[in-house]
């Protein structure tokens, strides 16, 4: 990730204090350009306050964010934080109209097109009061989308969503990254749905990354891992890389473990062969989730 022209943004050493309160701890990423660039980490970790500050809300009390591209124009990065500004009582035309104001931007058929990519052409004169909580949500990356970002920063997008809401703001940032070539960086305590979505993923703790990976390497690390108990786990790891498994011994525990599909009877048949009793044998499949679980310990995530 030194190659500052695949960059969007580089983050270096971000620290932001509330007082006494540490939020961000020396925070440091890089997003490559054309990525879904998803945060993970659990309700706290400080991934609403960096998508902040790079959005421009706010400023770090120290380190810098680099921006690998024409930022300053208005438009050039669109930014979702927490809840859309959305006037209820007008349509969703109006809104993209006042957007398009407050940002110095000409009115004119671009309005339209949005409307027709994320949906909401057929609202009329319709108030966005009355829309579902999907339709506000699209209708908040509509405006958003408001000059042709090159960037968009999406915070917790798909909270509260029914799954079909979920499903289409899903297939709406897809097109939005490849149809549009925009670079997304998104968080979502849905970890399944991220998943499905984002090509790279920083995993946050604590207020600082504990990890930067593609979704390659989340999948390579994930598929089917398996446990197994035996009085004599030397032999027994033998048996299991000889039917071509990635196998380790844990060094505390003593179990051995497994990755990579097999036959049950052939391996206990096998180890039997070699005089080898399992006792017990625990298989899961790896997900985005789990492996989020391992890397930064604990049960809830947002």
């Amino acid at each position: 990730m030194d190659n500052t022209s695949d960059m969007m943004l580089k983050v270096t050493d971000v620290c932001k204090n509330y007082g006494k309160h540490e939020v961000l701890k020396q925070m440091s990423f890089a997003v490559p350009k054309g990525s879904i660039y998803g945060l993970v980490g659990k309700n706290g970790a400080g991934k609403t306050t960096i998508m902040r500050i790079i959005s421009g809300l706010q400023k770090p009390t120290s380190g810098k964010v680099e921006y690998c591209f024409d930022h300053k124009g208005y438009g050039k990065i669109g930014a979702l934080v927490e809840l859309p500004s959305i006037y209820s009582t007008k349509s969703a035309k109006d809104n993209l109209i006042f957007q398009y104001m407050n940002l110095g931007l000409k009115i004119d058929d671009s309005i339209d097109e949005i409307l027709k990519f994320i949906g909401l052409a057929h609202t009329g004169k319709k108030k966005a009061g009355r829309f579902s909580l999907g339709m506000r949500q699209r209708l908040g990356i509509g405006m958003a989308m408001a000059g042709n970002p090159d960037l968009l920063i999406l915070d917790e997008p798909i909270n509260g969503l029914d799954p079909e809401g979920i499903i289409q703001i899903r297939d709406l940032l897809i097109r939005l990254n490849r149809e549009k070539g925009i670079t997304i960086i998104i968080s979502s305590h849905i970890l399944s749905e991220l998943s499905k979505l984002a090509t790279n993923f920083a995993f946050v703790s604590d207020g600082a990354i504990v990890r930067e990976v593609t979704t390659e390497e989340v999948e390579n690390a994930g598929g089917i891992q398996s446990d197994f108990y035996s009085a004599d786990p030397e032999v027994l790891l033998k048996v299991l890389k000889g039917k071509g498994l990635e196998a380790r011994i844990d060094p505390q525990t003593g179990i051995v473990k497994a990755k990579g599909v097999f036959n049950l009877t052939d391996v206990v048949t096998e180890a039997s062969k070699q005089g080898v009793n399992i006792a017990r044998v625990s298989t899961r499949e790896t997900d985005l989730e789990t492996y989020f679980i391992n890397l930064v310990g604990g049960h809830g995530n947002g």
